[in-house]
C-alpha cells in the first residue's frame, strides 16, 4: 500500500502515526474485499487550528473536529443502507482513496474524555475516515448502522472496545 503521511504538527511524534496507519489501513481494504497493495492514501497529522482551517474552507465549518475525508471519487451507495460501489483501478492498476486530515489536539482530548488510549481513538478514526473514503456516510440511520457494525467488528479484531458504548 502507498501510504503518504505528511506530519504537520510535532505533537504527532509521540504516536507512532505511520506505523498504526500501515497496520490498519489494508485492515479496512482488506475487509471490503479490496487489495492494498493497489490503493494509495494521503494522510495530514495536523494540529486543530490546521484542521479548523480546513473545516471552514471545506464544510463551512470554522471550528476543530478530529477528522476529515475527500474521496478521490465519490463512491456513496444509491440507497441508505446500501453497500457503496466498490472502486475499481484505474488504467495504471492502481485505486487512489483520497486525503485524510487528522487534529492531534481533539483526537488527544477526545480520548481522554472517554477514557481509552489515543492509540485506539485514532485507530478508529483512520477506520471511519477510511470508509468515508469508501463512500460509506452516517448522514441516514441505516448508513450510520451499517458503518458502524463495519467498524465495531474491525476494532473488536483489535481487542478495542466498541467506540459507540453499545453491546
Amino acid at each position: 500500500m502507498d501510504i503518504d503521511i505528511e506530519i504537520e504538527a510535532p505533537a504527532w511524534e509521540a504516536l507512532d502515526l505511520p506505523a498504526l496507519v500501515a497496520h490498519v489501513a489494508p485492515l479496512v481494504l482488506r475487509d471490503r474485499g479490496l487489495d492494498p497493495d493497489i490503493c494509495t492514501l494521503s494522510i495530514l497529522a495536523c494540529d486543530d487550528a490546521r484542521i479548523a482551517e480546513l473545516n471552514a474552507d471545506f464544510r463551512a465549518k470554522p471550528q476543530a473536529t478530529n477528522v476529515l475525508s475527500w474521496p478521490a471519487q465519490e463512491r456513496g451507495a444509491d440507497q441508505p443502507g446500501a453497500e457503496p460501489d466498490r472502486p475499481a483501478p484505474d488504467v495504471f492498476g492502481e485505486i487512489a482513496l483520497g486525503d485524510v486530515a487528522i487534529a492531534y489536539e481533539t483526537c488527544q482530548r477526545e480520548a481522554a474524555d472517554q477514557g481509552k488510549p489515543i492509540e485506539n481513538h485514532v485507530t478508529h478514526l483512520i477506520i471511519h475516515a477510511i470508509l468515508h473514503l469508501l463512500g460509506y456516510d452516517h448522514i441516514h440511520e441505516q448508513d450510520a448502522q451499517l458503518m458502524e457494525q463495519i467498524e465495531v467488528r474491525l476494532l473488536e479484531n483489535e481487542g478495542i472496545v466498541n467506540p459507540y458504548g453499545q453491546d
